[in-house]
C-alpha cells in the first residue's frame, strides 16, 4: 500500500504550488474504492469519528499523553501561532472554495478541498505538516484516496523526532490505521 513518492510528485497537484518547501514523507494508496465524486464523502467519513481499530486508538492517544507531558502540542506551537496557516497562502479559487470538513479527533485542521484534492494541516513543537488525499483514477469510473503527508520539521529537534518515530509510523501506525481506513471506507458506502 506504500507507494513511491514519484506516484505523488508526477500528479499535477494543485498543492505542489502551494507547498513547495514541504518534504514529502510518506505515500500512500488507500483502499477506498469509489467513484469520481466520492471525495467530499471520503472526507467527511474520515474526519467524523475516531479510528476504528482499537490498538492504532491506543497509540494515538499514547502520542497525545506524551505531547502533554512534553509541551509538544501547546498551543503556542500550532498553526497560526508559531506557523502561519497554508490557507494563507491559497489563491482566490481554493480560498474562496470548499474548505473540506475538520477531524473531531485529532488536530489536523482543513486548508482546502476540491474535487480531487483534499489538504488538512497541523503544527505542534516538532513539524509542520499537511495531509494531502489526492482522490485519483483507476480507469474508468474506478477511484481511490492516496495520502500524501508532507513535512516541515522544527528545527533539529523536529528532524530527530521525525526520523525517532519513522519506524513506528511505517510499519506499525500507517498500515494499521489504512486497514482501519478500508474498514471504515466499506462500511460507509
Amino acid at each position: 500500500m506504500r507507494i513511491p513518492i514519484a506516484v505523488y510528485t508526477c500528479r499535477s497537484w494543485r498543492i505542489h504550488d502551494l507547498a513547495d518547501d514541504f518534504a514529502v514523507e510518506d505515500v500512500w494508496a488507500l483502499p477506498t474504492p469509489g467513484g469520481p465524486d466520492d471525495l467530499a464523502k471520503f472526507a467527511r467519513q474520515f474526519t467524523s469519528g475516531g479510528v476504528s481499530d482499537p490498538i492504532v486508538r491506543v497509540l494515538l492517544a499514547l502520542r497525545w499523553k506524551l505531547g502533554a507531558l512534553f509541551g509538544l502540542d501547546e498551543s503556542d506551537a500550532g498553526v497560526g501561532a508559531r506557523v502561519a496557516t497554508l490557507r494563507d497562502q491559497l489563491p482566490d479559487d481554493l480560498r474562496n472554495g470548499p474548505r473540506g470538513p475538520d477531524f473531531q479527533s485529532v488536530p489536523f485542521r482543513s486548508v482546502y478541498q476540491t474535487d480531487t484534492e483534499w489538504v488538512a494541516e497541523l503544527a505542534n513543537r516538532t513539524v509542520h505538516a499537511l495531509m494531502h488525499i489526492g482522490w485519483v483514477s483507476d480507469g474508468a469510473d474506478d477511484y481511490h484516496a492516496e495520502m500524501t503527508v508532507l513535512v516541515q520539521p522544527n528545527g533539529l529537534f523536529g528532524e530527530i523526532y521525525l526520523a525517532a518515530i519513522k519506524p513506528i509510523r511505517l510499519f506499525l501506525v500507517y498500515p494499521m490505521l489504512i486497514r482501519s481506513i478500508g474498514r471504515d471506507w466499506e462500511r460507509t458506502r
